[in-house]
């Protein structure tokens, strides 16, 4: 490793919590890596302290280090997330994650340490998402460097004995990018075209908002590969990883986040991607790369052509853009389940999150089970000023899940932890009004389970060679690349302006419009890059505007963008030519190889119920 001449090369012994040889009570959180520097480990105890997460180190010689720890107090005013760190049993004075810091290496002085193996254990003092990134045992008087850049990277890789450079994962035919419910479609529809193919998915389990860590259902059209790849066990886990781990030329990497692309000319010629637990970089070379990601990752590394936010009306001349373009964009919504114990449960006092929740005390919208969400919830109080949203000129109401949602102003590819922090705030405090509010008949509530990883919402969106709209869907534009149908109603989720709603957590106004339930074409011009030549789209952020994605965006739609994409990157790779020239010279084979890989019932989304037109707030 070359290092820079004025730096001297670092010493002492970094741990990174990810490597704890136990995790205990705590979980490995990987969303934030590229903004925060790293993977941590997340005591999300929902109000009780979780177990301690324990590991062994070898100490190469006695001496003293002064110790190091990075954390971050995630309510900086009131300090929740409080932990301490244990050596050899005895916990150090100092409590981290109460400086009122963002994320940031604090020191707890100098300890003695004797050569051989030393037990650390990290002790969650509050259960309320105390976090901690890494340790570090310093030598030579010198704090650890806490920006994320490439320099700081290359300190923690040479003190973890990485190699600087990625190691080769291979060559592919196909890579996809991203394992929710259309990239495992494209993985699967590509492998069992005979091509090799590399499934790269940043969660450790597929499925995307899908998955058990989410638990969404599939809607929009339900092909015969989406029943097959969303087929739920007993804990509620979809079939999709072996299915594609089955298929002999098809290889998933699991807790790899793409980091860089590298293109020659107007081709994308490899990706690489990072491994959360071991910090393993990978360097995947491959022909055709078909990005499922959802947040549009290949197009913001690579520089494709991209839309984000909502285009003014006089763009497309669509009813329901609006008449000046803005960044609003859909946010993300956190998952949660109460339950009725056999007992009293008490519940600490949360001032941080009342701050955020205010006297809300509503939790309907849950999610029952992974693939039935929108549950009613206990509620105290009369709620006067926060009803359900009515349809139906205000005759129905239902409790929508997607209610609790957050981030719509916000950069989506930088403030995803801000998002999902206010959203546990929002529901932690909600949770306490309720059992406040009404304390005997709500002693025993509990929290039965609640994500710590929050369900993706709009990002950015590529520029394909056609934009679809809201009025091609509306009415039935047929175009002559047409390779697949999707289904689905307009779904429009408008936000309160900064400062606007008493409530940011929830929605201002939302647009549920089923349209003529019809379903509507796909021109294959809307799945691939304008401006890179080996580069398909399949999922929320295929070529349309917003208003179109409203639509677009269920998972049962990218189920069928992944089966198409995987057919065009095989035709690609046989006829050794581009998406768009495979467009223009080949499209009838096309057209008749999507067709003998789709059985598309194209059923309307089942639920939420069944209702017409705008919402009216209450």
């Amino acid at each position: 490793m070359s290092i820079d001449p004025v730096t001297p090369a670092p010493s002492g012994i970094l741990i990174e919590a990810e490597d704890f040889d136990d995790h205990g009570g705590w979980l490995l959180d990987s969303q934030f890596e590229v903004q925060m520097g790293s993977p941590y480990l997340l005591a999300h105890g929902l109000g009780r302290p979780v177990a301690d997460a324990t590991t062994t180190i070898v100490v190469p010689e006695s001496a003293a280090y002064e110790v190091w720890v990075r954390a971050k107090d995630w309510v900086a005013s009131h300090h929740p997330g409080r932990f301490r760190l244990s050596i050899d049993g005895v916990a150090l004075e100092t409590v981290f994650g109460a400086n009122g810091q963002d994320w940031s290496w604090q020191s707890a002085g100098r300890v003695a340490l004797r050569e051989g193996l030393t037990m650390l254990a990290l002790h969650d003092l509050t259960g309320f998402e105390a976090r901690c990134d890494a340790i570090y045992f310093a030598r030579d008087g010198v704090a650890p460097p806490n920006d994320v850049s490439e320099k700081s990277r290359a300190w923690r890789r040479a003190l973890r004995g990485l190699p600087e450079a990625p190691i080769d994962a291979g060559m592919y035919d196909v890579i996809v990018v991203g394992g929710g419910i259309s990239g495992c479609a494209a993985a699967l529809a590509a492998a069992r075209l005979g091509q090799r193919v590399a499934l790269i998915h940043d969660r450790p389990v597929l499925g995307g908002n899908a998955s058990i860590e989410i638990g969404l259902m599939p809607r929009g059209a339900q092909g015969a590969l989406l029943k097959e790849l969303s087929e739920r066990d007993a804990h509620g886990d979809i079939a999709a990883l072996s299915l594609i781990e089955a298929e002999p030329t098809a290889s998933v990497f699991l807790q790899h986040r793409i980091i860089a692309a590298a293109r020659a000319g107007s081709r994308i010629v490899s990706v690489d991607a990072v491994e959360a637990r071991s910090g393993q970089e990978r360097r995947f070379t491959g022909s055709m790369f078909i990005d499922a990601s959802g947040v549009a990752i290949l197009g913001v590394l690579g520089g494709a052509k991209t839309l984000f936010g909502r285009e003014a009306r006089s763009d497309y001349n669509e009813p329901y853009a609006p008449e000046e373009a803005d960044a609003m964009h859909h946010g993300n919504t956190l998952f949660f389940r109460t339950r009725m114990a056999d007992h009293p449960v008490p519940f600490p006092d949360v001032p941080w999150a009342t701050e955020i929740s205010k006297d809300y005390a509503n939790l309907s919208g849950q999610l029952i089970k992974p693939g039935l969400e929108n549950g009613p919830g206990p509620m105290a109080g009369d709620n006067p000023s926060t009803p359900e949203f009515k349809f139906n000129d205000g005759t129905e109401s239902f409790p929508a899940t997607h209610f609790w949602e957050y981030g719509q102003w916000l950069d989506p590819y930088t403030s995803g932890e801000e998002v999902r922090d206010y959203l546990m705030r929002a529901l932690y405090g909600t949770f306490s009004n309720v059992k406040r509010m009404e304390p005997e008949k709500y002693a025993n509530l509990e929290f039965e389970w609640m994500a710590f990883v929050a369900a993706q919402g709009e990002f950015r969106r590529y520029r394909g060679d056609y934009v679809l709209t809201e009025n091609d869907i509306r009415e039935h534009v047929r175009f002559e690349d047409t390779l697949i149908a999707n289904d689905g109603s307009f779904c429009t989720h408008c936000a309160w302006r900064p400062g606007e709603g008493k409530y940011p957590f929830r929605l201002k106004d939302w647009i549920f419009d089923q349209r003529d339930r019809q379903s509507y074409e796909i021109p294959f011009r809307c799945l691939y890059s304008a401006n890179i030549d080996n580069l398909f789209a399949a999922g929320k952020h295929i070529s349309v505007t917003h208003i179109a994605a409203s639509a677009t965006k269920l998972m049962g739609n990218g189920a069928q963008h992944g089966v198409a994409v995987a057919a065009a990157a095989y035709l690609c790779n046989k006829h050794a030519t581009t998406p768009r020239d495979l467009r223009r010279t080949r499209l009838q084979e096309l057209k008749a190889l999507v067709a003998t890989l789709t059985a598309c019932d194209h059923d309307m989304e089942s639920s939420p119920p069944q209702r017409k037109f705008k919402a009216v707030p209450g």
